[in-house]
């Protein structure tokens, strides 16, 4: 094991290094003796050498040294974890040389996957030392760097990062980091050809219409994102149109209101791909929802609609649920209306909507008007009614639901399920009830697994 300080070990530069050294220390305006990236460099050249020249340094005292170098107080969170496969150093005051430091330690450290670095201001020099890093280090597989003022030069760093494909960071989180149209088109160049990155962060930025076209052009052609959160930007109707080239997006928060929600449901009427929408909080009403209602009837992709604290009320929320009803082929298993009280003629009316589509959880706030006795028995626990049974009858609640399944196996599928459940005399539940067990023991691929209730309080 070396003992001796970081830049005093006998190393042997392979060729062509001095010439990296002298342009990094240049880059930086240091001394090559006090440069982090020659630092970087000659770590990362310490484990391209051969076996029989390999050296070795404990991590702690390699970050206390680039701490030294930095001129750094060293974070002894950051110390303590090091071995962890978890680390968050959100709102730590890093700035750029503390996230330098960082970036040295973590190039030959192997636990790390998962990376928070939130609000310590790490600008365009911070992040041009993570990507860096990132060329060499293929353990981290998520990172955190939002609200951290990158700007389009920051946008710029990482456009090159995403162009390079050459890491293994698939989860990205860049939210509020100043970015505006012309960060959006360096990000989306870059992105159309990436395939790395799965799950990206750039809400509360400053996008409008814009930068939803360069977003949009680029969905509509990379391969790797299956998540992009959106939200909280100042998308208006054409951006948030061409947005839905995506598979899920959160667009909530950006105030389109009822004229963007004429275009959404001309999308849903058009589109093949869109699995997740969010528009929560975009000042949509009932006029709104009538629009979307019109392409949830043909559309035969989304599975998820949040529509959470949009002005909406029960009239809205019934052209929504019958809109599903006409549509066969509808694939819908989620509608979120959370802040819409319903009344028990809505539920009678849903119930017909589930004998239909089995697989759709609609999420209310509550159903009014219903008298103390007949809520009672419309929310009490089917589990612990299901459970009591069991008990009285001397068997598990495994075995019940086993009774029900004419194979006597461990699955069912939800359609099946259903059906059984209302049919059975054993423990009489309504429809809302059946729904709830439905959500309790549904695996989400279209079948109910009796094995859940093994792990389960009822």
């Amino acid at each position: 094991m070396w003992q001796k300080g970081l830049l005093d070990f006998a190393w042997s530069p392979p060729p062509g290094w001095q010439g990296r050294a002298a342009a990094a220390s240049h880059a930086c305006h240091l001394p090559q003796e006090q440069c982090p990236h020659v630092v970087l460099l000659k770590v990362e050249s310490i484990h391209k050498q051969d076996d029989d020249k390999f050296f070795t340094t404990g991590q702690k005292e390699l970050y206390l040294e680039a701490c030294k170098l930095m001129g750094v107080v060293p974070v002894s969170y950051f110390i303590r974890n090091m071995e962890e496969s978890y680390v968050n150093l959100n709102h730590h005051g890093l700035g750029p040389r503390g996230t330098k430091a960082i970036a040295i330690a973590l190039v030959s450290n192997p636990a790390i996957t998962k990376l928070e670095l939130e609000d310590n201001c790490i600008m365009e020099e911070g992040v041009l030392s993570l990507v860096e890093m990132l060329q060499e280090n293929y353990y981290l597989q998520e990172m955190n760097i939002s609200n951290n003022h990158l700007g389009l030069e920051g946008a710029r760093i990482i456009s090159d990062f995403f162009e390079r494909n050459s890491s293994s960071i698939w989860s990205l989180e860049l939210s509020g980091n100043d970015f505006k149209e012309d960060s959006a088109a360096l990000l989306c160049q870059a992105l159309s050809t990436n395939y790395r990155i799965k799950k990206l962060d750039l809400s509360h930025n400053q996008f409008s219409d814009v930068g939803g076209e360069h977003l949009g052009q680029m969905l509509a052609i990379n391969v790797g994102l299956t998540s992009l959160d959106l939200s909280w930007n100042n998308f208006h109707t054409r951006g948030a149109v061409a947005l839905c080239n995506g598979l899920r997006l959160d667009l909530s928060m950006n105030g389109f209101g009822n004229e963007v929600a004429l275009a959404l449901g001309e999308v849903l009427r058009l589109n093949s791909c869109l699995v997740y929408l969010d528009i929560g909080g975009n000042d949509i009403g009932n006029e709104g929802a009538s629009k979307i209602s019109k392409g949830l009837e043909s559309n035969e992709s989304l599975r998820v609609l949040k529509l959470f604290l949009n002005p909406i009320n029960m009239d809205g929320a019934i052209l929504l649920i019958l809109a599903i009803k006409r549509n066969p082929k509808s694939r819908m298993e989620e509608l979120d209306i959370s802040n819409v009280l319903v009344s028990e003629q809505f539920m009678k009316t849903l119930d017909g909507v589930y004998a239909i589509h089995p697989q759709l959880d609609v999420v209310f706030k509550a159903v009014q008007g219903l008298s103390p006795k007949k809520t009672i028995f419309l929310l009490t626990n089917p589990m612990k009614l299901i459970q009591s049974y069991a008990d009285q009858h001397k068997i598990t609640i495994v075995d019940f639901f086993k009774s029900l399944n004419p194979t006597g196996t461990m699955k069912m599928s939800v359609d099946e399920f259903q059906k059984v459940m209302i049919e059975q005399n054993k423990v009489p539940l309504n429809q809302y009830q059946v729904r709830e067990v439905i959500k309790k023991l549904d695996e989400k691929t279209g079948m109910v697994n009796f094995s859940f209730l093994n792990t389960m309080k009822p």
